[in-house]
């Protein structure tokens, strides 16, 4: 009688062949994320890198028709005209003037113009909303739409009267008239982006500081102020991107050797459309005017990210 004979073949466990696809798939997801990272990094990055580029180069260079990559000859000398080059013409009923000036005296007047309408917008700012955020105030739903209706005229559509009105209280090129109006501009949006944070503060830190003897204006700023950190300097990034990038009102506003903040300026180095642009010396600019907010942003980065997930955690 025929004896039957059993073979047996070696599979590979069911498990262990599901743990290795994982494992794989894992890593070829790790493998397309960085790609991906490392893409858009490049595509975000590379104008910046250009425009770095771009400002060591000659006029030359920077306007050839095959611009170069790498073997061009840096130089130096467009910094050297941002910061010393203190002549403009400017051409007028009269003719052509020159005004001794130049990209430093704008660059101050964007830090003084900046720096002060940022802050003013962030104290009225911080005051109003916490006073939306911790009373009972007639109206309230109203009154923060209509704050928040200030933010969405577009700032042209204003340009003419707010001109002929600064022209009449002659605040036209001054200093105090375009403080005044960044302030104006910043504070809806500190205003409800403040007030978002405050209200997920609990209302009883107050209570037991007022407890503790404080007042309500010392519980609001030993208490209050410093556990919003994290919203100010989130609002006070913002804002002052907003006024350092501002163009139209600061043309318009002001004039060539007043108070005429960096991005008119900027247009001016490039000719005004005259002749070749000279690319280097704009490129220049651009890169010492974003260095201030660069450098800000960076050393309030740790209360930026703190500020995004605030409300993440709820009572």
């Amino acid at each position: 009688m025929a004896q039957s004979t059993t073979v047996e073949i070696d599979t590979p466990e069911r498990p262990a062949f599901e743990d290795r696809l994982r494992s794989a798939s894992r890593a070829a997801g790790g493998v397309l994320f960085w790609v991906a990272l490392a893409a858009a990094f490049l595509f975000f990055l590379f104008p910046t890198f250009w425009m770095l580029e771009t400002s060591f180069k000659t006029v030359n260079e920077a306007n050839s028709q095959t611009p170069a990559l790498v073997g061009f000859h840096p130089t130096l000398a467009n910094y050297h005209n941002v910061f010393f080059l203190t002549q403009e013409n400017v051409s007028g009923e009269g003719g052509t003037t020159t005004i001794t000036t130049g990209f430093l005296h704008y660059f101050i007047n964007s830090i003084l113009i900046g720096s002060i309408s940022t802050l003013v917008a962030l104290v009225l700012g911080m005051l109003a909303a916490y006073g939306f955020s911790r009373f009972r105030v007639a109206g309230k739903n109203d009154l923060l739409f209509f704050i928040l209706s200030q933010r969405m005229l577009p700032p042209i559509a204003v340009l003419i009267p707010i001109f002929l009105m600064y022209r009449t209280l002659h605040l036209v090129d001054t200093y105090f008239g375009m403080i005044l109006l960044y302030t104006t501009f910043n504070l809806p949006f500190a205003v409800w982006m403040i007030k978002g944070f405050v209200d997920e503060i609990p209302h009883e830190y107050e209570d037991a500081a007022m407890v503790d003897g404080y007042t309500r204006f010392q519980s609001f700023y030993k208490v209050i102020v410093p556990q919003s950190v994290s919203a100010l300097a989130a609002t006070a990034v913002f804002s002052l991107i907003t006024v350092w990038n501002e163009f139209i009102f600061a043309l318009v506003l002001t004039e060539p050797g007043g108070v005429r903040t960096v991005p008119p300026s900027i247009a001016a180095a490039a000719g005004g459309g005259q002749g070749n642009i000279d690319w280097g010396l704009v490129a220049a600019a651009a890169m010492v005017f974003v260095l201030p907010v660069v450098i800000f942003t960076f050393l309030v980065r740790n209360h930026l990210l703190r500020g995004v997930t605030f409300g993440a955690v709820r009572r």
